[in-house]
């Protein structure tokens, strides 16, 4: 994992290899290390995430922000998700609206997160 300052943000990213986020202790370990690293956002390659985040019935998705927001810390996915998107309408409105607020963006790759800290 990597920590670092974006636009005065303190963002904790970690590598797209690494074990897929299966369980609710997954995320707490992530957001243990923010914690530990004073972030503000934690930056997840949606290749880590896996089929279950991206197919809302599953519930995982909601499970995971919900942690991040009890927690007061805002998650990003990153990297194209476009066909997970493409199969469902509903995940298509879910990152539409997630994107529109501040607590869960979904943005393609670092560079999309930094012009979205500038603005």
């Amino acid at each position: 994992m990597t920590i670092s300052e974006v636009h005065g943000v303190t963002v904790l990213s970690y590598p797209v290899d690494g074990p897929l986020l299966a369980a609710g202790q997954d995320v707490l370990d992530l957001i243990g290390d923010a914690f530990g690293s004073n972030a503000e956002i934690v930056a997840i390659p949606a290749d880590r995430l896996g089929e279950d985040f991206f197919t809302l019935r599953t519930r995982m998705a909601g499970e995971i922000v919900q942690k991040f927001v009890n927690y007061r810390l805002r998650l990003v996915v990153v990297g194209d998700i476009s066909d997970y998107v493409a199969r469902s309408d509903a995940l298509r409105d879910f990152v539409f609206e997630a994107n529109r607020g501040r607590q869960l963006w979904f943005v393609a790759d670092a560079g999309e997160l930094d012009r979205r800290l500038a603005a």
